[in-house]
């Protein structure tokens, strides 16, 4: 077969192997971006781009409609920019609901509003009734009444006496001009005791000392008396000492559902200044419920409000204090309590309202506190008021070196007491200021829980008893109680609380903007742009993804070119035939190549004979 014949069958052969492997194919990819562009434009279900290949013969059309979708383009995603943004602030929606049910009595607090002369530290008591009456004659010339004490004292009591007068010596009460009358011109008229702050003088251990003023002297003078009463109670190594309840002359009658109350059904503490504080229906004892509403369905309460054991420069009120608080809650009684008038009947009516706030990235609410840097003094359950107060104490003994005998006792802790620690005051009072203005940083540490029981409050008064009926009331008082007072009607007060209405309210927080509300926005937005669906979406996803594989491939592509460039140029001792270079890469991977014919001419040998005589002659001669 000729040569030329074998070639032709030979390209033949390939062009239709080639053939048959384009057709075989699974997956195939544009030769260009150009033919890829114009594929997804002419067989996409997004409305307008079609309009970017048809248009091509007119340029003007073709600009038009090229600008027109990619605004749209950058349009629909600046809403879905706006649609993100908005998911991720978190907001919610406010839930309100009325819930009727049997409820729950919270637990109810109720204080003498009394600082008891605990004979524990009675006869400090009266040194320091003693001094202060001498500090009022000299700096207001007001001569105090004292009752008649028994100064008969042991030598332990007078060595403790010389004491208590050595540190209130140190922190004596003192007046000083007001900041603003030190410039006053010299014409001014004379400055009197209106004009003056009173205070107390406070030092640390290197003599820095500062006047803890105020611009009223009663306070002054009841925070300086407040003061060392505390240094006082703090020298008391047991606390049970404290404890002396007296609660049938206290509370005189009792009654919850008109039932009568008895002992199991409240606890007692002592509180330093507000006294004896007896907590009705807490965790101790079985729950009340209640479940009708009324004046009659609640607390009623008959309480004594004379002031027989009175510590006039300590508490300046009388009566006593009511505060309604959730069960395994400290009753914070500066906080959330009010007083209730001698004399009075005070009828409190309750709402109940419960909050339910979303944790999480909704709200920066905590579940129990677990997760708040801030550990827990009180034996209750978390509350943004325990997480403060606990904040506040944990500063004091990190920076005092003593605790503050108003809160509880951390581990490995003592109260603090001038005999032990003579800077405790100085260091408190600056400590306070700064608590004050957040320097500390315990009302951001401490955050609110994520569900609280909150009760709201009204109340009214009425005269008790009434003055028909005084007599006769206070009668059956003194034949069961042993009520004696003078002063009936300052004596003794009633306290009646009650659920105002059997409904109560549920504040509760759901998301504004969940995953499915997002996507429902975001199709709405791309339907309105392009008039499409997800299954558009899924296209221009294609078209990215193609996009991708054949800037893989021809990248690819050059990249082999690039190689096989030098490859191509021979060496300057190869062969140029050929059929003599190396066969060694025949033994490298298996690609595919074009197998072409080579016909190599050898050389004629006829040239080689004797041309004619005269050569003969020449080869003769030579």
């Amino acid at each position: 077969m000729p040569e030329g014949e074998k070639m032709r069958q030979c390209k033949q052969e390939e062009e239709q192997q080639q053939k048959e492997e384009e057709r075989e194919g699974l997956i195939e990819f544009y030769s260009s971006y150009q033919e890829l562009f114009q594929f997804f434009c002419s067989n996409t279900t997004i409305h307008g781009a079609i309009r970017l290949v048809c248009s091509k013969k007119n340029k003007m059309k073709t600009a038009f409609w090229s600008v027109l979708f990619f605004l749209t383009f950058g349009l629909m995603y600046w809403q879905f920019g706006i649609l993100y943004r908005e998911y991720f602030s978190y907001p919610v929606n406010l839930n309100l609901n009325l819930n009727s049910d049997r409820l729950t009595f919270p637990a109810v607090t109720l204080c003498t509003l009394n600082p008891y002369r605990y004979s524990a530290i009675r006869k400090q008591l009266d040194k320091l009734d003693e001094i202060t009456h001498q500090t009022l004659l000299d700096l207001y010339d007001y001569n105090m009444s004292l009752p008649q004490r028994d100064w008969s004292t042991s030598s332990s009591q007078r060595r403790s006496s010389r004491s208590l007068l050595h540190h209130i010596q140190r922190h004596p009460l003192r007046r000083q001009k007001r900041d603003n009358l030190v410039n006053l011109p010299e014409n001014s008229p004379s400055v009197d005791k209106n004009d003056w702050k009173i205070g107390f003088v406070l030092c640390n251990e290197n003599n820095d000392c500062f006047h803890q003023a105020y611009s009223s002297g009663v306070d002054a003078v009841r925070e300086w008396y407040s003061f060392h009463y505390i240094n006082i109670l703090a020298q008391v190594p047991d606390a049970k000492a404290l404890d002396e309840s007296d609660f049938e002359n206290f509370i005189y009658a009792c009654r919850f559902n008109e039932a009568t109350c008895d002992k199991a059904n409240y606890t007692h503490f002592h509180h330093p200044l507000y006294g004896n504080c007896y907590t009705f229906n807490d965790n101790s004892s079985s729950v009340w419920t209640s479940s009708m509403p009324g004046i009659n369905n609640g607390l009623s309460l008959v309480v004594r409000t004379e002031q027989n054991d009175f510590i006039p420069l300590l508490s300046t009120v009388t009566g006593a204090r009511v505060m309604v608080h959730d069960q395994n809650e400290p009753a914070f009684m500066d906080d959330g309590g009010f007083n209730v008038r001698p004399g009075i009947e005070t009828s409190i009516s309750m709402r109940k309202e419960i909050t339910e706030r979303l944790g999480g990235s909704y709200s920066d609410c905590t579940e129990d506190g677990s997760d708040v840097p801030v550990q827990n003094l009180y034996s209750s359950r978390y509350t943004e008021q325990v997480c403060i107060r606990s904040c506040f104490q944990l500063n004091m003994v990190e920076r005092c070196g003593c605790a503050y005998y108003f809160y509880p006792l951390p581990r490995r802790a003592e109260y603090c007491d001038y005999t032990k620690h003579k800077a405790w005051g100085y260091c408190y009072y600056k400590l306070l200021a700064e608590f004050k203005a957040d320097v500390l940083g315990c009302f951001h540490k401490c955050r609110k829980p994520c569900k609280m029981t909150e009760y709201q409050l009204s109340a009214g008064y009425s005269r008790w008893p009434s003055a028909v009926s005084e007599d006769w009331v206070f009668y059956m008082l003194s034949q069961q109680n042993k009520y004696n007072i003078t002063s009936k009607r300052n004596g003794v007060a009633k306290v009646n609380i009650f659920f105002k209405e059997w409904n109560y309210k549920t504040n509760g927080e759901s998301p504004a903007f969940t995953v499915v509300t997002l996507l429902s926005q975001l199709g709405n937005q791309w339907s309105l742009w392009f008039g499409s669906s997800v299954l558009s979406v899924m296209e221009l996803a294609e078209l990215v993804l193609d996009f991708i594989a054949i800037t893989f491939i021809l990248g690819f592509r050059w990249f082999r070119s690039r190689q096989k460039l030098p490859a191509a140029v021979p060496p300057m001792n190869s062969q140029d035939n050929a059929a003599f270079q190396d066969e060694a890469p025949a033994l490298r991977a298996p690609h595919r190549f074009t197998v072409e014919a080579v016909v190599t001419t050898l050389p004629s040998y006829n040239s080689l004979e004797p041309r004619g005589p005269s050569r003969d002659g020449e080869e003769g001669h030579e």
